[in-house]
């Protein structure tokens, strides 16, 4: 019976990469569902169930988790679960409750003295429905509150639990932030009140880092990182049709990022985590800017024929083959004169901006196998692994 089981939601390709890294690397991985299944907990001990087939004994026999479920909420409720069982899960629950909440990840940096953006949070909704009926309407309050902390010009607001950069929103005055604070209501992703935060002048490019602690060791940052860049959209997600590119990080910013690492970790034996940064640049432009656009025209071709090998219907039938066709197609990518022009703007430009990065969120179950380990140079199936075995060592 195995002893690190993968929890997970659907196979996609970042758990089938986990699952081939694990057999590259000779450890029995377990795989257990946590999607249609159900966990009955009582007086009489517990039971791990799908409709086809009984996991408990499985569940009983392993030590460490490794918690791939997507969706944030059903990632808390798993690792409480496991935890309550005595497994070792990545990652640990206090990870996953910092990182769930974009407020708690800022106040753990802020407690660390993380440069961080500034922020606000007000706790009132925009608009309360009244006990006695009727809607009480805190338009007013909640906009003059944001601009007496962050002014009257540009305001980004933010779900306190989002992701993918969804309901992200850049008002550029007042009249425009009323406009988007009257679209936010109390939703699964934004549970109560209005996070806003300073527009961060990042110019074209943020940054995904990722850190790691193992168990016995210190917290350690890999040099380099993931640039999400473009003039597509001023949120850089790729999502939004931005691309990506390799950074390598001066010394000064994984020193910090170690340090944010170290802040959601609360003290855990090990843990992975995905952090977003922005540099501090300000608003560029001019013959470079004009240069940079040109060079992202010239990359729009062969990203799309990235972007068309991973759209392949049939890579699950052949895993193995469409991550040697989509490594392929990445490696052509990174390869043309416009992506290594860029890739130089953007090391440059992040050795200028060194002292001011600026440190936001931390996502404790990141997307991986295409941009992050091919382009960012940071394969997370390795990592999850390397920490599952240390946790074995008692």
């Amino acid at each position: 019976m195995a002893d690190i089981a993968m929890v997970y939601d659907r196979s996609e390709t970042d758990e089938m990469g986990i699952r081939l890294v694990a057999e590259e690397m000779g450890i029995d991985l377990e795989y257990l569902p946590f999607y249609k299944v159900a966990v009955g907990i009582g007086n009489h001990g517990f039971t791990y169930r799908s409709l086809g087939r009984d996991y408990t004994k499985t569940v009983e026999g392993l030590r460490v988790v490794l918690n791939r479920t997507q969706s944030k909420n059903r990632r808390i409720f798993a690792t409480a679960i496991f935890e309550s069982l005595g497994k070792d899960v990545l990652n640990p629950l206090s990870v996953e409750l910092s990182c769930q909440s974009k407020m708690r990840t800022i106040l753990s940096f802020y407690e660390r003295g993380i440069r961080i953006p500034e922020t606000v949070y007000v706790p009132c909704n925009v608009q309360e429905s009244r006990v006695r009926g009727g809607v009480l309407d805190n338009l007013g309050v909640v906009s003059d509150l944001i601009a007496k902390q962050l002014g009257v010009g540009k305001v980004v607001t933010k779900p306190d639990a989002g992701t993918h950069g969804r309901d992200v929103r850049l008002s550029e005055d007042q009249e425009e932030l009323r406009e988007v604070l009257t679209e936010i209501a109390p939703s699964i992703t934004n549970p109560s009140g209005v996070v806003a935060q300073e527009y961060v002048p990042k110019w074209f490019y943020d940054l995904r880092i990722v850190v790691e602690k193992q168990k016995g060791g210190a917290g350690f940052c890999y040099p380099t990182a993931l640039a999400r860049g473009g003039f597509k959209d001023f949120r850089t997600n790729t999502y939004l049709g931005n691309t990506v590119f390799r950074a390598d990080l001066p010394p000064v910013v994984q020193k910090e990022a170690v340090r944010c690492g170290e802040a959601l970790g609360f003290g855990s034996e090990s843990w992975i985590i995905a952090l977003d940064a922005m540099p501090y640049i300000g608003e560029a432009g001019g013959a470079e800017e004009t240069e940079l656009r040109s060079s992202f025209a010239a990359l729009e071709e062969p990203f799309k024929k990235v972007l068309d090998v991973k759209r392949n219907p049939k890579k699950k039938r052949d895993f193995v083959s469409y991550s040697m066709d989509v490594e392929d197609a990445y490696t052509k990518y990174m390869s043309t004169e416009a992506y290594g022009h860029i890739k130089g703007v953007i090391n440059d430009t992040l050795e200028a901006s060194k002292e001011t990065v600026m440190f936001h969120e931390g996502n404790a179950c990141p997307e991986f196998w295409e941009q992050t380990r091919i382009v960012g140079g940071v394969n997370i199936a390795e990592s999850l692994l390397r920490c599952a075995q240390g946790l074995l060592d008692r």
